[in-house]
């Protein structure tokens, strides 16, 4: 299944591009000259996640944002996983269709991992490490793992791909970032029907699913890009990924880590702060 929706140039003012991967045609943007930046997003999100960010540092650096299969505008294949492996798998073959060398990978919320997993593969080519509240690790509070049960059953199961529930109630709703509508239309107009929701109803349940995953990433991050040049933005008001727990992983699996605080932003920090993410970003990476 692709997505025929285009969106809208004023808010999302970049050339589409696409990449045919092993398994999906997938979308990316791809703006600007100098040191490459992979922006990987989370669930329910796309690459529209970090529009602000891009056209802040695309005049200095090459900027690239992928939709994963079955997110944003990249196809919904059948029969497809949409595990964070093959998701992980699918940015990897990204990166290997660009040639990108000494490239920054940055990732927010399951963005992390999938980043991160591809980046492992190729370590030799990484420039550096940016991480914005996400987790590398398995996912062990009471909470975390009471959503992915709930949100896993049937009822709620039907929720997500009958009424968009994930995107309604957890992004647009009252706990997420402040969005004009036209920006909140952006973020609907992706997951229009049932069949384009398949991928954000596999998202919960991976929390558990994908945890022997993440456990041979809590090893393999500090092993492999642990002496990367690293940055942790973090928003300070997630309860998703609680700053107090999470932050201590993070300062023990890099050596060279800078940590930003922003005391305002909650878990979607490209949209709650995507000019302090991104003036981190020119800060810890200088051209």
């Amino acid at each position: 299944m692709n997505i025929e929706f285009v969106p809208d140039q004023n808010l999302y003012p970049f050339a589409s591009r696409w990449f045919e991967s092993s398994r999906a045609r997938v979308h990316y943007v791809d703006e600007g000259t100098g040191t490459p930046i992979l922006f990987c997003h989370g669930s329910p999100t796309w690459s529209f996640l970090y529009r602000k960010v891009i056209g802040d540092l695309s005049s200095r650096y090459r900027c690239i944002a992928v939709d994963y299969p079955g997110f944003g505008l990249s196809e919904r294949p059948p029969g497809y996983g949409y595990t964070i492996d093959e998701l992980t798998d699918a940015v990897g073959e990204l990166i290997d269709h660009l040639h990108l060398e000494g490239f920054i990978v940055v990732g927010q919320d399951w963005g992390g991992p999938i980043g991160l997993g591809a980046a492992l593969r190729r370590a030799d080519r990484v420039r550096g490490v940016v991480v914005s509240n996400t987790a590398f690790w398995p996912i062990e509070p009471l909470a975390n793992r009471a959503f992915s049960v709930i949100m896993s059953s049937a009822p709620m199961q039907r929720k997500i791909l009958q009424q968009n529930f994930l995107v309604e109630k957890f992004l647009l709703g009252k706990a997420g970032p402040a969005l004009t509508p036209e920006e909140a239309d952006q973020y609907r107009a992706v997951q229009p029907d049932w069949d384009a929701r398949r991928g954000l109803a596999v998202m919960p349940a991976q929390i558990r699913a994908a945890r022997p995953l993440l456990a041979k990433l809590s090893t393999d991050v500090p092993t492999t890009l642990g002496a990367k040049p690293a940055l942790a933005v973090w928003g300070m008001r997630d309860m998703v990924f609680r700053p107090n727990t999470c932050l201590p992983r993070v300062r023990d699996s890099f050596a060279d880590l800078t940590v930003v605080e922003l005391p305002e932003a909650g878990h979607f920090v490209p949209e709650d702060a995507p000019y302090a993410l991104a003036r981190a970003i020119v800060d810890r990476f200088p051209c």
